[in-house]
């Protein structure tokens, strides 16, 4: 039987079909859907983590106890998890076991472009590299099969256009492959010395056999052309891009980028004279050959960062000399009216950051929907780093002025899946030398879900709702760490947020509060909607400039100047804008 699936959907499918039993991820694009389609598998346990580092170390238990296991990921997200890793590549596996990360060239929905290939490298693991849904599902499987019988964790590393992009995969039957069970062996699992001295060098051999794997594996495939002296090496989707070239040249397509064979790549350096390497992002496996003394070249023709696409590839083979004409003119991009992210209609974001706008004071952001804060037309935050990293900057800019005499207020703002997902730490760091010159205001959008991958649960979304079964309260946690000044607000009284953030960012020490607003577009929450009366509405745009979708100047009959409207059928009755509106021009519509 065969099916249309998405990368993402065929690395759940491969699981699946190998017999796999535990899946926990933190979600996170390009690889949300993947633990999202693993929930209709009922073999398999899976879950949403508070983090990756708690997803990969569920995924560890699993394989512990010799049931085939997985963690997924988008690539930051290894960062949280390295803790962990780098210690269980060191010991030899029970159960299979995969770590997907998800990479994103051209940072299409992250905030920066690491090669996680580098990582895996760094951690010991094998690394595979699919190019396409059916790549993906058979590799998932061939990973689980190899974990096995080099006793190794093996990573997936899928790339976000793979993880998105639809192909035909051929469906298979699962197996059953019962849980070996844990047997207590202190060398083996306990990593401590002098246990870890011999880890090192059952590493070492392990990657070493897996390098003899490699010579002839066969998802390392050689395409050779009669009559060429040129090599080219490509994984993953570059392969299938450069073949729509059609080129009278060898491929070497790597399905398995680490380990890379070194006596594979000498014999075939014997045979060609020019070795061109195609790969997004960093010269990864570039640079795994020179270190093997193999002529190559790539890089230098091709963009270190962001997406090659096929007309890309054949211009940097146009200026490697590789090729003499090229088919595909490189298109200017044609001039688009720029139309920024936003929150949705109704976001209970979006009140937060008209206050704290036109407040003028400084924002240190954090990553989730309210990241969008940065962007027009709001531009209300200042700085964002990472998951969490609100709590410390915040702190660390604070003592800092305070030390240089100014008596500024800053105000840090973190989402409640980011709170329980890295915000903790820093909560609990404020009362650490905490003084009462100190002058910070945290704002916690509670708004019970972990809105911007999807509407996925978290530590409080099960206080909102039934269907979840976390039930944390983020004020009584606080409280719990010694920060006792928080406060809890409607953020759609307006004139309450704004009088309560003006509050307590005129207070000495630490002010927190908790706006307890749900996400509408979760709960599909949706009053009856505003309307605008243009004999009233006084065209001065506040309620415009609260950046709501509905919402729009148009041109009213037998009136000339612009007035406000709201589309009906958008509005959801978030009610801020009749809240803003100076004139009381804007009414609920009575059903």
């Amino acid at each position: 039987m065969k099916a249309v699936l998405t990368g993402n959907q065929a690395i759940a499918r491969g699981f699946y079909e190998a017999g796999g039993r535990v899946a926990a991820s933190y979600p996170g694009s390009p690889t949300v859907e993947i633990m999202e389609t693993m929930k209709k598998y009922d073999e398999i346990y899976t879950e949403f983590s508070t983090n990756e580092k708690v997803a990969l170390e569920v995924a560890i238990g699993g394989s512990l106890y010799g049931a085939r296991s997985m963690a997924s990921m988008k690539h930051v997200g290894i960062n949280i998890a390295a803790d962990p890793l780098m210690t269980f590549t060191q010991m030899p596996i029970n159960g299979g076991f995969v770590l997907v990360t998800g990479d994103d060239p051209g940072m299409a929905s992250s905030q920066n472009e690491q090669d996680n290939r580098i990582i895996g490298k760094f951690a010991n693991m094998g690394i595979f590299y699919p190019g396409s849904s059916q790549e993906a599902k058979d590799f998932m499987k061939l990973a689980l099969e190899l974990s096995e019988e080099y006793k190794t964790p093996m990573m997936v590393d899928i790339t976000s256009r793979v993880c998105h992009s639809r192909g035909i995969v051929e469906l298979e039957d699962r197996i059953e492959i019962e849980p070996s069970g844990f047997t207590i062996d202190q060398e083996k699992y306990t990593m401590l010395p002098p246990n870890t001295f011999k880890a090192q060098y059952f590493m070492k051999d392990r990657i070493e056999a897996l390098e003899e794997y490699a010579y002839d594996t066969p998802i390392n495939i050689l395409e050779e052309k009669e009559g060429t002296d040129i090599l080219i090496i490509a994984s993953g989707l570059m392969y299938y891009n450069l073949k729509e070239l059609d080129l009278p040249i060898s491929i070497y397509k790597l399905g398995m980028v680490y380990p890379i064979s070194a006596k594979r790549m000498e014999e075939l350096n014997e045979r060609y004279k020019n070795i061109i390497v195609l790969e997004e992002m960093m010269p990864f496996i570039e640079n795994e050959l020179k270190l093997k003394g193999i002529n190559c070249k790539g890089k230098q023709y091709f963009s270190f960062t962001g997406e090659l696409h096929t007309e890309k590839i054949e211009e940097g083979l146009f200026k490697a000399r590789i090729i003499d004409n090229r088919k595909y003119d490189k298109v200017e991009k044609p001039y688009t009216v720029s139309r920024p992210p936003m929150f949705c209609a109704g976001c209970p974001h979006r009140p937060v950051f008209d206050v704290l706008k036109k407040m003028r004071v400084k924002v240190i952001g954090d990553i989730g929907c309210y990241s969008m804060s940065v962007l027009p037309a709001f531009e209300a935050s200042h700085v964002m780093i990472s998951m969490g990293a609100t709590l410390g900057v915040t702190k660390g800019m604070n003592k800092a002025m305070r030390n240089s005499g100014s008596d500024e207020p800053i105000v840090s703002v973190i989402g409640d899946g980011t709170f329980f997902h890295s915000g903790m730490p820093g909560f609990a760091n404020l009362v650490h030398q905490a003084d009462e010159n100190d002058n910070m205001t945290f704002i916690v959008l509670d708004n019970r879900t972990t809105a911007m991958t999807g509407g996925q649960p978290n530590g409080s979304s099960g206080r909102y709702n039934d269907l979840d079964d976390m039930h944390i309260s983020v004020k009584d946690l606080l409280n719990t760490m010694g920060i006792e000044n928080v406060v809890e607000v409607d953020q759609f009284d307006y004139k309450k947020l704004k009088e309560t953030i003006q509050k307590e960012t005129k207070k000495k020490g630490i002010s927190v509060i908790i706006t307890t607003r749900p996400c509408a577009l979760r709960y599909k929450i949706k009053e009856p909607y505003y309307y605008v009366d243009p004999n009233i509405c006084i065209g001065c745009r506040s309620c415009v400039k609260t950046n709501c979708p509905p919402i729009r100047m148009k041109k009213y009959d037998g009136i000339d100047k612009l007035k406000s409207s709201i589309d009906p059928d958008a509005c959801v009755g978030c009610s801020v804008c009749a809240q803003v509106c100076p004139v009381n021009a804007i009414k609920q519509w009575d059903r």
